[in-house]
């Protein structure tokens, strides 16, 4: 996984609408990338709704929100339009963005073992450097903690 004080990693981000953006592409501003399972499951949808309700507090903090799964971009988009979500969603199809931050990991739910994505966040700030990283996300009171980080990076 990628650590605090490294430089992220300039990977293309596939958008809901098909585009795609490279991560340099953010650079001026904080980026809270964050990455999450699956679109529309419980924990996932809490995650999103978290970082909505204060989308308009990263905003005034100068930092874009933009979460990652493997689901398409036509998911990301029933998704987005279902909860009216205020964060961006970005697609990794084949695995290079998940793997390029260490989140694609081994998983075991009630004994059976497969791979999937780790809950995890980074804030990336304005010079593209990583500058916090949550490796295992707990959903409650998530969308908070990172707002403070985000505050702190001044």
């Amino acid at each position: 996984m990628i650590e605090e004080g490294q430089k992220a990693p300039d990977i293309s981000l596939q958008l809901p609408d098909e585009s795609t953006a490279k991560l340099s592409s953010y650079k001026g501003k904080p980026l809270v990338l964050y990455f999450y399972p699956k679109d529309d499951t419980p924990g996932c949808t809490k995650e999103a709704i978290g970082f909505t309700e204060l989308a308009g507090k990263f905003a005034k903090a100068g930092a874009r929100i933009v979460g990652v799964s493997k689901d398409p971009p036509a998911k990301h988009r029933k998704f987005t339009d279902k909860y009216d979500l205020q964060v961006e969603l970005a697609t990794d199809a084949d695995g290079t963005v998940t793997e390029a931050f260490g989140v694609w990991v081994e998983k075991n739910m009630y004994g059976r073992k497969y791979m999937g994505i780790q809950r995890a966040t980074f804030l990336i700030d304005a010079e593209g450097k990583v500058a916090k990283v949550w490796p295992k996300v707990k959903v409650a009171g998530h969308a908070e903690d990172v707002l403070e980080a985000v505050k702190a990076l001044g």
